[in-house]
């Protein structure tokens, strides 16, 4: 079992991979969350120039609070253990987001029973974590 230090790390290298797939700069995530540029480059470390990746420094709890006004949330989940999901509570329903968030999981679920797909007909491991994000939205709504 890895120690729960090694687990973080890779959370993290996780997140910096997502913001890297999106094309969400580092600059820009310090511009939106107030957490200085050097501080997320320790944070969520690149593998710049194919030097060998260093290891993540700690991420403490204010820079978690601070991240919520620059990342996704479902990069903030990555952060969440599994079975637990990170949530915006809405002042009022927006009834629009909930249509989307419910047409976005039907479309999931259908694409998931596609033939196919990961496990054919059946939901596959990636994709019924894809699902699970979606499910706290709605039932916060």
């Amino acid at each position: 079992m890895r120690d729960d230090n090694e687990m973080v790390h890779g959370v993290q290298r996780a997140i910096r991979e997502q913001l890297d797939a999106r094309g969400i700069s580092l600059k820009v995530v310090a511009a939106q969350s107030g957490i200085t540029y050097s501080s997320l480059c320790g944070y969520f470390p690149g593998n710049e120039r194919g030097s060998t990746p260093r290891a993540p420094t700690e991420l403490p709890l204010s820079a978690i609070r601070k991240l919520h006004r620059a990342l996704p949330a479902d990069i903030l989940n990555l952060l969440a253990p599994e079975g637990w999901a990170i949530v915006r509570l809405p002042c009022e329903v927006d009834f629009d987001e909930v249509d989307k968030v419910c047409r976005d999981f039907c479309a999931t679920k259908a694409a998931a029973h596609h033939p196919e797909s990961e496990a054919g007909r059946d939901i596959g491991p990636s994709e019924a974590a894809k699902l699970s994000l979606v499910i706290p939205l709605g039932k916060v709504a």
